[in-house]
């Protein structure tokens, strides 16, 4: 095994010694939960607070507005946060500090669309706060924050939709339920293709941009001087805010290959090399991993070959992508309906026969307005749970569950050595050192509270 380790490691413009002051002192929201939290009349538009606003962020704002109003805005970044506005009316009120949009009485929802490493805080405080919670994947930075959100969102009753949208996607939903009803035999193994997580550095640190409030932006995180590449878009390649590949395409993928075997990992190993440049992207340059379920299948994940998850049985398999759900049992159905492949998994009588396999009664509700976009039927889903309080098809549960396994392979990789899980208890076995991994050390004032 090549493992190459690289050692582990209010906000309002007034004054500098006002700020520091202000982030030296816990903050105590001032909105009332129970107020917060009650029903509206059916004529009432819901009232939605959208944090975290710059790519996917917006793209999840956009897909919310068809549910409700856009009244506030929070951003770290000023030039982004006039951006939103913008584009989103000028009559949202805009916040640097995302607890002021949480203070609102009159806010229902809130969509989180900001870098991994702030999920899990956002989303536990937003829930406290008595709204209800659309938050980007993956949901947690660790594996111990997705416990305490999973406990939070108990105790507050809270709606918790992880923007895992491949759930609402009508190829993969056929993919799993199929492998679930047995359409492929025994299921055996699953294989998952990832992508390669991006090179680069050393990068310049720099003077922060007058636009980023850049201690905030790191918030739990340990401080250090700014560096662009840090921000924004390529926090992904950074351990510190996320986790690469094994947490960005793998909160889709690895999740819907857990959904379709129906356990949870108990053995872990991987391979990976590690890249050594001084303030450079320090995730893994190559790395693959072996995952031993409790019920016996096999999953294995790469970096390299065609993105997607195949699911292989005694009696077949199936491989499904974003464009493509294909295998013999695929186009034995095509026949069965009389539609060609590409077509099946939307066809109406193909939802049908395979609505009551998913432990999710939202499996065969039509597409909204007709559309067979994905990440529209998932805003729809969560927004329908909303007003139901029923629970949406990526819940806190199945995502803390499949963030876990994209978080177990990424420590393995850390550790160079392979790993035993017990699922149940949700620790390492008889590892104390690897135990230590379930949760970092958390900078202050911007530590999660339990």
């Amino acid at each position: 095994m090549s493992n190459s380790r690289s050692p582990r490691r209010q906000f309002f413009k007034t004054s500098v010694g006002a700020v520091v002051a202000g982030l030296s002192a816990p903050y105590v929201f001032t909105a009332d939960a129970a107020e917060a939290g009650k029903p509206k009349s059916k004529n009432d538009r819901l009232r939605i607070g959208s944090i975290g606003m710059r790519y996917q962020g917006s793209v999840i704002a956009l897909k919310a507005q068809a549910h409700g109003d856009i009244v506030a805005i929070a951003d770290i970044d000023r030039h982004v946060r006039d951006q939103a506005k913008a584009s989103f009316g000028s009559t949202a009120k805009t916040y640097e500090d995302y607890r002021q949009l949480l203070d609102r009485k009159d806010i229902d929802v809130v969509t989180i669309g900001t870098p991994d490493h702030w999920h899990a805080k956002m989303a536990i405080d937003a829930c406290r706060a008595g709204k209800d919670v659309y938050i980007e994947k993956p949901l947690t930075l660790t594996i111990d924050e997705g416990k305490l959100i999973r406990d939070v969102a108990q105790q507050t009753g809270r709606v918790v939709q992880v923007g895992s949208w491949q759930r609402n996607d009508c190829r993969f939903r056929l993919a799993v339920a199929m492998v679930r009803r047995g359409d492929i035999g025994k299921l055996q193994k699953v294989e998952v293709i990832l992508g390669k997580n991006l090179r680069g550095g050393p990068f310049e640190p720099c003077k922060p941009p007058k636009n980023i409030n850049w201690d905030m932006w790191q918030g739990q995180t340990r401080s250090v001087p700014y560096i662009e590449e840090r921000c924004h878009f390529t926090f992904r390649w950074w351990y510190e805010y996320s986790g690469g590949q094994m947490t960005d395409w793998g909160a889709h993928h690895l999740d819907i290959a857990q959904w379709g075997i129906n356990s949870y990992p108990v053995e872990i190993d991987t391979d990976a090399t590690f890249p050594e440049v001084p303030n450079g992207y320090n995730v893994a340059l190559d790395f693959s991993a072996r995952y031993k379920y409790a019920n016996g299948v096999e999953m294995t994940v790469a970096d390299e070959g065609r993105n997607g998850v195949m699911f292989i049985g005694t009696e077949g398999r199936i491989f499904v992508n974003r464009g493509t759900v294909a295998g013999k049992p695929i186009e034995d159905l095509a026949v069965e309906v009389g539609v060609p492949v590409e077509q099946v998994a939307f066809h109406p009588q193909v939802r049908q026969k395979y609505s009551n396999i998913l432990d999710n009664e939202n499996f065969d509700r039509p597409p909204r307005a007709g559309k067979l976009d994905a990440i529209v039927n998932h805003m729809g889903n969560f927004f329908d749970c909303v007003a139901s309080r029923n629970t949406p098809a990526s819940d806190v549960e199945s995502q803390h569950r499949s963030a876990t396994t994209c978080h177990l392979g990424n420590i393995s990789m850390r550790l160079g050595r392979r790993l035993q899980w017990d699922p149940a208890k949700e620790l390492f076995v008889a590892d104390p050192e690897a135990n230590t991994w379930l949760k970092r050390e958390q900078r202050k004032p911007y530590q999660i509270e339990a």
